[in-house]
């Protein structure tokens, strides 16, 4: 009785819903696939799919036949046509229900409506016919998928691919329950018939507008009006922005015989840095014969209340403006140590697991934001290598990279042997975080002294490259300002994970754990001091992990580790009495063609003597300093002169 009860219980619900079917399947369209999508038919029209929910399985060995997206179709009814369109925003006419773009996989899977709820399918269920309403098993071009066909109850594999034009067609389900292959045709039937909606389009004459402006919205029908007018709203709002950042009329009237209309938005200009901003227009509900072709559209909005910084971008920059907020004797362990056990130290305060700290992968996005934003325009990040400003918000979020910014690691992730995982695609916050230490290899994933804000198609040409002239030396005719940052990032890294380090050479990539070339990052180390970009940098990345790149506020320690004072005693040098709160660095020392004097504020004059006494060189400088010189090789006398008080220091030249 039980066995009899269960199979009238499925007979009803094949009833009820044999009605909707997948009629409609583009799965692999150019490029990104950014206008893939899939279509509902029900044999009435205006029909409500309450308690259904749409699954995609994937029927790769890797996927094992199991689902990896669903959409609750609850609260969505199928159009005049019976049709409900669920696809990406880049799909026209606009899909009913809009989901991201290249998430529909390319095959052999498969999609399927069944009676019930999200809840029913979480990421991982083996595909059944439980419940099952309709299913469509689907490829490229690739082989039947037969283990998926017999769990889905399906006969049939239908090719996208079967006229080799894949990029251009999709999969359509006859009148018959048969499947064709043929040019896409989203939001109509299949056969051609059916009720003609009205296509309304809408345009502005750009995408990116700065407050303060006034721009047109033009609305456009395919066809005039008939009947009576045509009323919609829209909205605008999008994040942070809302009705209070525009003013304008956002009700539309189409009068009959006519096919279009068009509104002024003006843009609030006020005082605050809210940042760039990106509205939405989104047309609101339409009469059922109308539909619209293009909706969602997105329009930048800049912030002409940006921040400028004190202190100058890295291929214009200062020195001295930002001070280190290393706490107080952050370094004093370091003292009187050499070789190894200065090494080690070293190691001990920027991988020391009861204070240091690593956030997700995701959280690297936002720490980008502001340890790389750019100082002459904080609403951009300032992109290594191709030494330029970026908007924030053109993160790259699709595989396409062009025109966008993404994450570079500067000890690339293939030479680390890091890898992200499931918890590093949660961004939540400089709070939480993982313990670490200097085992922790993997946490090299998200170490944000090497990541840096990267142009995107330059991320794909540098790759995996070792640092120097015969691999990466970045793009032609750029000034290198990028150079020692990214040195003393590689040099941090190799000092803060046991796994990692860096030589002289260019490792094969199949070496885990070697980075070169060490002569090239030791040259791009003392022709590229740290300034005050990095300084900021610096001080920034120690607020979320509590841990310091010690190569930027002690810049002499590379010799130490790596240079040509290696087992030599380290050191630090003692403040200017009368400026306690820097401390007085030189260099390069051994220097070639010039010097830098750092750690110290107000005016000031330096004096250069040899060693039989003769003055070589006297200059007046302000701040922390850059100063050409042009001396015999050699040892020589510093003094450097402030108020009265004189630090005579050693300078090498070679």
């Amino acid at each position: 009785m039980k066995k009899i009860t269960t199979l009238l219980l499925l007979l009803t619900v094949f009833s009820l819903h044999a009605q909707v079917v997948i009629n409609e399947l583009d799965c692999d369209t150019q490029s990104i696939d950014d206008k893939e999508f899939v279509e509902l038919k029900s044999n009435t029209p205006n029909y409500s799919l309450d308690n259904m929910v749409l699954v995609f399985f994937n029927g790769s060995s890797s996927g094992g036949n199991e689902s990896y997206y669903k959409i609750d179709l609850d609260g969505y009814t199928t159009d005049i046509n019976g049709i409900l369109l669920i696809g990406s925003n880049g799909v026209s006419p606009s899909p009913q229900l809009v989901i991201p773009a290249n998430v529909i996989q390319n095959g052999a899977d498969a999609v399927a409506i069944y009676q019930g709820t999200p809840s029913d399918f979480p990421d991982g269920t083996l595909a059944t016919t439980n419940n099952l309403i309709d299913a469509l098993v689907y490829g490229t071009g690739d082989s039947d998928a037969t283990t998926l066909m017999s769990l889905l109850g399906v006969s049939q594999q239908i090719d996208e691919d079967v006229n080799n034009n894949k990029d251009f067609e999709s999969i359509q389900r006859a009148n018959d329950g048969s499947y064709y292959v043929d040019t896409p045709t989203p939001r109509l039937l299949n056969d051609g018939s059916g009720i003609i909606l009205n296509g309304l389009t809408t345009t502005t004459s750009s995408l990116e507008y700065t407050e303060g402006d006034v721009f047109t919205i033009n609305f456009t029908t395919e066809q005039p009006v008939t009947n009576s007018d045509l009323v919609f709203n829209f909205t605008l709002s999008n994040g942070s922005f809302n009705t209070s950042d525009y003013s304008g009329n956002t009700t539309i009237t189409i009068p009959v015989g006519s096919t279009s209309a068009s509104t002024s938005i003006t843009l609030t200009d006020d005082q605050d840095d809210e940042g760039d901003e990106e509205l939405v227009i989104e047309i609101g509900t339409l009469p059922q014969e109308y539909v619209t072709l293009n909706n969602n559209i997105l329009i930048r909005v800049l912030d002409d209340d940006f921040i400028v910084a004190p202190w100058g971008t890295p291929t214009n920059p200062t020195f001295g403006v930002v001070s280190s907020t290393q706490p107080s004797g952050y370094y004093n362990s370091l003292d009187e140590k050499s070789g190894q056990q200065l090494r080690q130290a070293l190691q001990d305060i920027i991988a020391d697991p009861s204070v240091v700290r690593v956030q997700t992968y995701a959280d690297i996005v936002d720490i980008l934001k502001e340890a790389d934003q750019n100082p002459a325009n904080s609403n951009q990040v300032w992109l290594v290598y191709t030494e330029e400003g970026k908007a924030k918000l053109d993160f790259q979020t699709t595989s396409d990279n062009t025109g966008t910014w993404n994450r570079e690691h500067t000890y690339p992730r293939s030479r680390g042997g890091f890898y992200s995982i499931e918890e590093d695609d949660i961004a939540d916050g400089p709070d939480v975080y993982w313990t670490t230490n200097a085992d922790s290899t993997r946490h090299g994933n998200s170490d944000a002294h090497a990541l840096r804000a990267v142009d995107g198609p330059e991320n794909s040409s540098r790759n995996n490259q070792n640092y120097g002239p015969q691999e990466y030396d970045g793009p032609a005719a750029n000034l290198g300002s990028f150079k020692g940052d990214v040195a003393r990032s590689v040099f941090y890294m190799a000092i803060r994970y046991n796994d990692l380090s860096v030589i002289n050479g260019y490792p094969d990539t199949n070496i885990t754990g070697q980075l070169g070339d060490l002569a090239t990052l030791l040259q791009w180390h003392e022709n590229d001091p740290p300034d005050d970009f990095e300084m900021n940098r610096n001080n920034v990345v120690y607020t979320w992990q509590k841990n310091r790149n010690p190569f930027i506020d002690q810049p002499e320690l590379v010799d130490y580790i790596w240079g040509d004072k290696v087992g030599q005693t380290w050191q630090q040098e003692l403040s200017v009495k009368n400026n306690a709160a820097s401390t007085l660095r030189i260099f390069p020392n051994p220097a070639k063609n010039s010097i830098n004097i750092m750690g110290i504020e107000g005016n000031y004059s330096v004096e250069i003597f040899s060693l039989t006494g003769r003055k070589i060189l006297e200059y007046n400088a302000v701040n922390s300093s850059k100063q050409a010189i042009n001396l015999a090789e050699g040892i020589y006398l510093m003094n450097i002169i402030q108020d009265n008080q004189r630090i005579t220091r050693k300078l090498i030249v070679k």
